[in-house]
C-alpha cells in the first residue's frame, strides 16, 4: 500500500475517533496534510475498503475503520501523545509510593485509568504457568498454631495459618518439613493436582494423622497460586456507551472467563485486542488495551482498559504504558532476599 493511502487511512481513523461520524472524502480533503483532490481521496478510500481496512455503514454514508484498519493504524501509523509532566505528577500522586501496599497501588492505577480514559479498567494477577515450588516452610507461631509459607520460583509467596490438635515435637516437625521438601521442591505449580495432594495426605497421615491439616493447607495455597484474579472497575462506563451492545456488556460482566484467557495468553508490552476478532471476548464492537506490570523484574499481572473500538488509541496507550511502568518501578524492592516473616496471614 502506498504512502498516500496510509496517510488517508490515518486521517479517517483520527476523524472518526474525533467525531464518531462516518468520514467522507470532502472532510479529509480539508485537512492540511492531505494535498489531493476529493476524487482521488474517494478512489483511495474505495481501495482501502476493498482491502478490508475501511467499511461503509450505509450506501450514502462515509466510511469508518474496521478492526483491521485500527490494527494497522496502531502498529504503523499513529503518533502517540506525550503525557504532560503535570499530568504525570498528578498520576504519581494518585498511585502512592514504595510504602503503598501493592494491592492498593494496582487499585489506584485502575482508578486513575478509569478517570483519564472514561473506559472500564481491568486488572489481573499473573498465572505462574512456568513457576515451580522453590521452598516450603512450617513456622511455629503460637500454641498449636503453625504458619505454612510457600514460595515459588516466580517470587510468589503464600502463607496460611493452621491450628493443630497439639504441639509438634522437633522430630515430628523435621519429618514433615523433610517429607514436603522431598516431594514438592522443584514441582511445577501446574502439576499440583488434587490426586497428588490426596496421596500426600494419605502418606503423612500414615505417620501421624494430626499432620494432615498442614498438607491440606499446602493444597489450598497451591490452588490459590493457580487462580487468576480478575477485576473490572468502572463497568458503568461500558453500560452507558451507546456503541456497545448492552446485553453483551451484561454477559461480559457476569462471565469474564474469555477475558481471563486472553490476558493469560498475552505477551509483554502493550497488547490491543478487538472483540470483533476474538470469539471468546463477549463484547463485539470493543477493544482491550492492556500491558503487563512486573515485580522485581518478574511478571506480576496485567493492567488495561476496555472500551468501544472507537477510542483515542494515541492518547490511551501512553497512559497504560506509563501506569504499568510506574507500578513496576514502585514494586521493585531492589532486594532479592526473601522475607521469612509472613505478612497478612490467612487465618485458620
Amino acid at each position: 500500500m502506498d504512502e498516500r493511502k496510509l496517510k488517508i487511512l490515518a486521517a479517517v481513523v483520527d476523524e472518526y475517533v474525533r467525531t464518531g461520524e462516518p468520514v467522507g472524502s470532502k472532510s479529509i480533503s480539508k485537512l492540511e496534510n492531505i494535498n489531493v483532490s476529493s476524487a482521488t481521496i474517494r478512489n483511495d478510500m474505495a481501495a482501502l475498503e476493498q482491502l478490508g481496512y475501511l467499511e461503509q455503514p450505509h450506501t450514502s454514508a462515509g466510511r469508518v475503520p474496521t478492526f483491521k484498519g485500527y490494527r494497522l493504524y496502531i502498529d504503523k501509523l499513529m503518533t502517540p501523545h506525550d503525557i504532560p509532566e503535570e499530568e504525570k505528577k498528578m498520576i504519581d500522586d494518585m498511585l502512592g509510593d514504595k510504602d503503598t501496599p501493592e494491592e492498593l497501588l494496582v487499585q489506584n492505577a485502575a482508578t486513575a485509568l478509569t478517570e483519564i480514559t472514561h473506559c472500564a479498567a481491568v486488572v489481573t494477577n499473573a498465572v505462574p504457568r512456568f513457576s515451580v515450588i522453590s521452598k516450603v516452610e512450617v513456622i511455629p507461631t503460637g500454641k498449636r498454631l503453625y504458619v505454612i509459607l510457600l514460595i515459588t520460583s516466580s517470587g510468589n509467596i503464600k502463607n496460611k495459618a493452621c491450628r493443630l490438635e497439639f504441639d509438634l515435637s522437633h522430630e515430628q516437625l523435621d519429618f514433615f518439613t523433610h517429607y514436603i521438601e522431598e516431594n514438592l521442591s522443584g514441582v511445577s505449580v501446574n502439576e499440583l493436582s488434587e490426586e497428588m495432594m490426596d496421596n500426600m495426605v494419605a502418606a503423612v497421615s500414615a505417620y501421624m494423622v494430626s499432620l494432615s491439616p498442614l498438607v491440606k493447607g499446602i493444597c489450598e495455597l497451591s490452588e490459590d497460586l493457580r487462580q487468576q484474579e480478575l477485576t473490572v472497575s468502572g463497568s458503568e462506563k461500558l453500560l452507558s456507551c451507546d456503541e456497545l451492545d448492552k446485553m453483551e456488556v451484561v454477559k461480559f460482566i457476569e462471565h469474564k472467563d474469555g477475558l481471563s484467557e486472553l490476558l493469560e495468553n498475552a505477551f509483554s508490552g502493550i497488547q490491543v485486542k478487538f472483540g470483533a476478532e476474538n470469539d471468546s471476548f463477549a463484547i463485539g464492537n470493543s477493544s482491550l488495551i492492556v500491558s503487563k506490570y512486573r515485580k522485581d523484574g518478574k511478571e506480576a499481572g496485567s493492567l488495561g482498559v476496555i472500551g468501544p473500538m472507537r477510542v483515542d488509541y494515541k492518547k490511551i496507550i501512553p497512559y497504560v504504558e506509563y501506569l504499568t511502568q510506574r507500578i513496576s518501578s514502585l514494586m521493585d524492592s531492589g532486594d532479592d532476599d526473601i522475607i521469612n516473616a509472613p505478612d497478612n496471614m490467612q487465618e485458620p
